[in-house]
């Protein structure tokens, strides 16, 4: 059975805004690796139109390695976006899902391939409410944005979790790998 792994960023005040953390070169590495060893990766459509940028270094790479490198990784992943107004994904390793979020998800875990990954705030709350998350790799920065999304809004029911590997940056950057236990 496939495992669904939500993999995403935050600051060490708890925002997950993208711009309040700036990637390396290790960082972009990292996550191009997450992405490669996974099957699928699925978005909301916010977050989904923002990450169109790095459709843009593929035709136009910016010189950068480890962008470039991260912009073929996330370009190669099958994509799956939750939307309710979007009508086109405008990316050909992309589709718009064509079922609830948490039906989708127990007929992906069914099938073979790689594991699913969850790259988006909104869908990580709505797994996690219903308990489909079995591994949450967070990478905690060291920002205080002082504001933004908080990662974990709307989670009124308590979660366990248990560290089961961590990986420190030398940006001072720290990788999180949990497991639930409840």
């Amino acid at each position: 059975m496939r495992k669904v792994r939500a993999a995403i960023n935050m600051t060490l005040d708890g925002y997950c805004d993208h711009t309040s953390v700036t990637p390396d070169e290790e960082i972009h590495q990292h996550f191009a690796d997450v992405l490669d060893g996974a099957g699928v990766i699925l978005y909301g459509r916010i977050t989904y139109q923002l990450m169109l940028f790095w459709k843009s270094l593929i035709d136009h790479p910016s010189g950068e390695k480890s962008m470039d490198d991260f912009a073929i990784a996330i370009d190669r992943i099958p994509k799956i976006v939750f939307s309710r107004t979007m009508r086109d994904s405008g990316w050909g390793s992309a589709t718009l899902a064509t079922k609830p979020l948490e039906e989708f998800v127990m007929e992906l875990k069914q099938q073979p391939g790689g594991d699913i990954l969850v790259g988006c705030r909104s869908l990580i709350i709505q797994l996690l409410k219903a308990k489909l998350i079995d591994e949450l790799q967070i990478c905690v920065h060291p920002v205080i944005a002082g504001g933004g999304l908080p990662l974990f809004e709307d989670i009124t029911v308590r979660k366990e979790f248990c560290l089961i590997k961590s990986k420190i940056f030398s940006s001072g950057a720290v990788a999180l790998y949990y497991q639930p236990t409840n």
